[in-house]
Order: C-alpha cells, then sequence, then structure tokens
C-alpha cells in the first residue's frame, strides 16, 4: 500500500488547479488534468468508502456537462458562425430583448456552451478527487482548534454521501439475496433512512463519550506528519498554477 500524502496537501493542490483552471480557460487543458487526476486516483486506491467520491463526482460533472450544453443549444444568446441545424423559434416578451429560445444553433454556439460546462465539470472533478484521495477523519484531525466545530461539520458532510452509497450497496445486496428481484425506491430509501438516522444517533453518543469538542491541549496520539514528498507535490503544483494564471 502506498503511503498516503498529508490530508492537507491534496486539498491545497486541488484549489491551486482550480484556480489554474479557471484562469486559463482552455477544455484541452482542463481535459488534460482531469485525466492526471483520474490516473492518480486510480494508483492510489485503497478500497475505503470515500473512494467512489471521485466516480460520483465524474457522474455529476457530466450530467452537468449535458445540462449545459442543452440549455446552451435551446436558449441564450444568439452567436453568429457556421450554422449546424435550425430550431423552431419560441416568440419570447418584449421585456426580454436579446434571448430567444431555439433558432440557429450555430458551431460556435455550441462550443462555447460545451466550453463552459468542461471548465464546471473539472472543477467539480478536482475536489472529488480531493476527496476520494484524503480521509476526513485525518483531515479532521489536523484541523486548527479555533475552526474545529466548522471543520467537523464538514468533514461529516463530505463523509455522508459515500456513506451513503455504501449503504445503498448493501441493502441492494441484502435484498437480492431475499430474492426481491425488482427492487422500488420505497423498498431502498426507507431502510436507508433507518440506517442513517441509526448512524447518526451512534456517532453523537461516541463522540459525547469521547469529549469532542474544542480543547485547549489537543492530542498528540499518532500525528499526521508532513514530509519531503508534500512539499515536492505542493511546488509542482504551484509551479504549474502559476504557469496557468500568468500564461
Amino acid at each position: 500500500m502506498k503511503k498516503p500524502l498529508h490530508p492537507l496537501t491534496l486539498w491545497i493542490c486541488a484549489i491551486l488547479l482550480a484556480i489554474g483552471v479557471v484562469a486559463l480557460d482552455n477544455a484541452f487543458i482542463a481535459l488534460a488534468i482531469v485525466g492526471a487526476v483520474a490516473f492518480l486516483v486510480y494508483i492510489r486506491r485503497d478500497g475505503s468508502p470515500w473512494q467512489r467520491s471521485f466516480a460520483l463526482s465524474i457522474r455529476i460533472g457530466l450530467t452537468i456537462l449535458a445540462i449545459r450544453t442543452v440549455v446552451g443549444i435551446l436558449i441564450g444568446v444568439p452567436i453568429p458562425g457556421t450554422n449546424l441545424f435550425t430550431l423552431p423559434i419560441l416568440d419570447l416578451p418584449s421585456w426580454m430583448p436579446g434571448i430567444r429560445i431555439g433558432g440557429a444553433v450555430t458551431l460556435e454556439r455550441l462550443s462555447s456552451s460545451l466550453h463552459e460546462g468542461v471548465i464546471i465539470a473539472t472543477m467539480i472533478a478536482l475536489f472529488g478527487a480531493a476527496t476520494s484521495l484524503t480521509s476526513p477523519h485525518k483531515l479532521l484531525r489536523v484541523t486548527p482548534s479555533f475552526i474545529y466545530e466548522i471543520g467537523i461539520t464538514l468533514v461529516i458532510a463530505t463523509s455522508l454521501f459515500p456513506q451513503l452509497a455504501t449503504s445503498a450497496r448493501r441493502i441492494r445486496t441484502a435484498q437480492k439475496l431475499r430474492g426481491f428481484e425488482k427492487l422500488e425506491l420505497r423498498s431502498i430509501a426507507i431502510p436507508l433512512l433507518e440506517e442513517s438516522l441509526s448512524r447518526s444517533l451512534q456517532l453523537a453518543a461516541a463522540m459525547d463519550a469521547r469529549g469532542y469538542g474544542i480543547s485547549r491541549k489537543r492530542s498528540r496520539y499518532r500525528p499526521v506528519p508532513w514530509l519531503m514528498r508534500d512539499n515536492l507535490t505542493l511546488l509542482f503544483t504551484s509551479a504549474l498554477a502559476v504557469a496557468m494564471v500568468t500564461s
């Protein structure tokens, strides 16, 4: 098993790359970064529940890309250029000048919609990769004490969807073993809600028993070290982000 990076390293790298992607505004570079991040997630996979966050972020990004493309084709400001096809035009009120539904769909209009969708999907994929590669529990351990409550809220929020996905998969498997071939939403939603409430109560009881909260004296049991590879990773990512911003 490969040694993990410091919990903050990947999040800082994701933020730097996101800034670079927005500043550069190049869809091809954004897709190349997503490919590199996907390869990194693949080689550093460890089978943890939050490991599936990247795949979920890719699905969300593709959905947003599809929605942005459809909306860009149907609704928007006309962009002159190479005409691909023409849609029926829906008349709008006079107080909505410059906007139309339908009409000529040009190559430039389609390219602009795809471009914006790719940039948004790349941002989602970057933070999905950071969530996938960083244990939320380790991230909480390195959170400063003065933002501890915010940190624990974020950790619970970021670990919610992976846990729900794992629970839903376990419920589907159990119901198939019982002979339920046709699974309905209600048959999965009710056990999932019950398990989520039970897990929340157990988490609250465990945190209360262990004295979780803000304390001036922090425990240093098995501290997470900041190693040379973290410095090298941040140095390389910072140089890449600066090059993207200044180009």
